[in-house]
This record gives C-alpha cells, structure tokens and sequence, in this order.
C-alpha cells in the first residue's frame, strides 16, 4: 500500500475528531456562550447540515481540477472552519463555523477515495478506501476522547485550535506524499459527473447506504440510556465503553476492505446481515455488563464491516464520473445519521423500551438488504457478459468510441 493512502488517513482523523468531539463538549460550549444544552446541540446539526450540502456541491464545483489540489483545498477550508470555531465570538458565530467546518467533510472522503483506488493495483481497491477510513474510525478511539480531555482542562476553544493543527499536518502530508500522476482528474466535467447520478444503480447504492447506516446510528444515538437503565452501567463508563466501539469499529473497516476486495457484494449482504443480527439481539445482549459490552463492539464491527463496500459501489455504478457519486455517498452517511436517530427516538417515545431503538435499527438493516438484493437484480440485468468490474476508471473517448 503506498504511504500516500497515510496522507488522506491523516486528513480523515481530524475530521472524524471534529464531527464528534463537540458531542462531548457540549455542556463546556453551552455554559461559556450562555445557551440551553439542547440549544448547544444544534452545533451537531449545523455540521451535518454542512456534510449534507458541500459533499455534492464541493465535489461539483471542483470536477475539472487536479484531485490533488482539491483534497488540500478541502483541507485548507476545514482548518479555516475550525479557527473560525476557536474563535467565534458568540453562539451564531460558532453555529456558522460549525456549518463551514462541515463543508469539505463528505467531498474530501468522496474525493480522497477515487484518488486511494486510482494508487493501489484492482485487487486492493477496497482496502485502499478501508485504509483512509481507517483515520475515522481512530478518531472515535483516540482523537475523540483525548480533544474531549483537552477541551475540559485547557477550555472548548482549545479543542478547536488543536483540530486546526491537525488539519495543518494533513495539508503538508498531502502536498508531500499525494503524487501528481495519480491525483489529476481525467476531463470528466460537471455534465458528466452529473450524468453518472442519472443511473439507477447509483441511487440503489446511495439507498442501501441510507437503510444500512440508519440502522447504525437508529441504535448508537440512544446508546448511553442503553448502557445506563437497561445494561445498568454508571455514566462515567459510558466514555470506555464508547472507545470499545471505535475499536470495533475499527476492527470491522479493516476486515471489510480486505473482504471487499475478494468478493464486494458478499461482503455487503454479510455485513447487513450481521449488523440486522447483532441489533435484533440488543435486547437480550443488554441484560448484563459483560454481554452490553460485547454488544457494543460487535455493532462497531458489523456497521463498518459495510464502509468502504458501500463507498466501492458507489464509485463502480458511476465509474465514468465517480467523483460527484462518491462524495453524494458520504452526503448518504448524513442522512443515514439524522434518519436513524428519528426513527430510534421514535420507538423510544412509543414507550417500547430503552432497547427498542436497537430493534428498529435491525428493521433498518433488513431494509438495507432489501435495497442491495434489488441492486443486484438490476446488475444481473444489465451485466454484459465478459466485463469486469470497475472502479473510478476512466476511458479515453477513442477507446470508448471503439467498445460503443
């Protein structure tokens, strides 16, 4: 795997830290501006509203320029977000902030995953995404709890410059490592970019990304009032027990990109289904300490044993204009985030139990499954026989005018 693949990881911890450091921060942020917690917590929703509408618009804006100089300007308008966070002034400031911190978010992993697959022979294309997610997942083990340390002692502002410096080193990593040959955009243009999302295998993707990680975030939204009344642990082990997915989570991005590269759609019906088991059996999992705990990490596994399949697919179904597709997708992760934790808080003010979110997250799953076993379906129909897969390729128009 080329040292490249480290420059996008890099850049994929500091904005795995950002997204969810403010979480933990929140009390710190409301008692210093002088708003509600549930006020404060608009911040979140200010970040993925931010995820939502760049990951397409960035990604469009940019087609015609050099890959390369995209992801370090992405970078550059993530660091200014989060100097701009460290000091804002008052809440409407950081509310802004917070916004344009979460713009180059889904565009730089959208981005950054056609250029890993272009680095890597077509065997490794899955693990090479894997390999940049792999930033994220660390984040939720080490960046997350260590900026959550730093804002409580040295102050929220504190957080925010030290993401700031991250995203600095991401900068001068991807200036360095991310080679000129592999990071040039083909002259794809935004007509074209735009033409790949009219396929209907793109939306089916982009669909089993919305079902799937709903099914994730419609369980781990309300998994601390799981932990606390079902499993009965105190909340200051929910902190511990938070890491313990990240490490599962992590566990499961590194199996399923290596999966993913010997056989994709296995690894996706696998993944779904597991992760469709693993909710259903919540319930009973959170009746002790030590099953809730296991349970924990088994969702981080199960969840993101689908990551970089999902991604993979999405760039296979628009391989003629992936980048638009690609980054589309993470806007897909956002949704996927904000749908599921109303469908989980739905279940839990029916009065179905603290576990109950859990159940509709497997409901989510098997929906998921539903959504890729019709892809499949769709591919069978459409496959041309002798015609492999591929992934953010690019054909020049001579060759293609040839295959026409």
């Amino acid at each position: 795997m080329p040292l490249a693949l480290l420059a996008l990881a890099v850049g994929a911890f500091g904005i795995g830290t950002t997204e969810f450091v403010i979480m933990g921060l929140l009390p710190e942020v409301a008692d210093d501006l002088h708003v509600s917690i549930p006020t404060a917590g608009h911040l979140v929703s200010a970040y993925a509203l931010g995820v939502v509408i760049g990951a397409p618009l960035l990604a469009a804006v940019t087609a015609r320029l050099s890959r390369r100089t995209v992801l370090i300007g992405l970078m550059v308008l993530f660091v200014a977000g989060n100097v701009l966070s460290a000091f804002a002034a008052n809440y409407d400031y950081l509310l802004a902030a917070r916004f344009l911190s979460g713009l180059p978010h889904g565009a730089f992993f959208g981005v950054g995953a056609v250029v890993a697959t272009t680095m890597v022979a077509p065997e490794r294309k899955a693990r090479s995404v894997s390999l940049m997610f792999l930033g994220l997942t660390v984040a939720n083990v080490v960046g997350v709890p260590a900026a959550t340390l730093m804002g409580q002692h040295l102050g929220w502002r504190a957080t925010f410059l030290g993401v700031s410096a991250i995203g600095l080193v991401a900068i001068a990593s991807l200036a360095l490592l991310i080679p000129h040959d592999h990071a040039h955009a083909p002259a794809v243009g935004l007509r074209r970019e735009l033409a790949a999302l009219r396929s209907l295998p793109v939306w089916l993707a982009l669909g089993t990304t919305v079902a799937g990680f709903g099914a994730l975030f419609s369980a781990y939204s309300y998994i601390t009032p799981m932990l606390t009344d079902a499993a009965g642990f105190a909340e200051g082990s929910v902190t511990l027990l938070l890491a313990l997915f990240g490490v599962g989570a992590t566990a499961g991005n590194l199996a399923g990109g290596r999966l993913a590269d010997h056989s994709l759609r296995g690894t996706l019906f696998g993944g779904l289904l597991s992760l469709a088991a693993v909710l259903a059996l919540f319930p009973l999992l959170m009746t002790t300490e030590w099953t809730a705990a296991l349970a924990v990490i088994l969702l981080g596994v199960a969840a993101f044993v689908t990551g970089s399949p999902l991604q993979l697919m999405v760039m296979e179904k628009a391989s003629a204009g992936p980048s638009l597709a690609s980054s589309a997708n993470q806007a897909a992760f956002n949704l996927a985030n904000a749908g599921g934790a109303w469908i989980g808080g739905l279940a839990l003010a029916a009065g179905f139990g603290a576990t109950s979110p859990a159940v509709a997250g497997a409901v989510l799953a098997v929906l998921g499954l539903g959504v890729a076993a019709t892809a499949a379906t769709v591919d069978r129909r459409r496959a041309v026989p002798g015609r492999e897969r591929v992934v953010a390729a690019h054909v020049p128009e001579p060759t293609r005018a040839l295959h026409s």
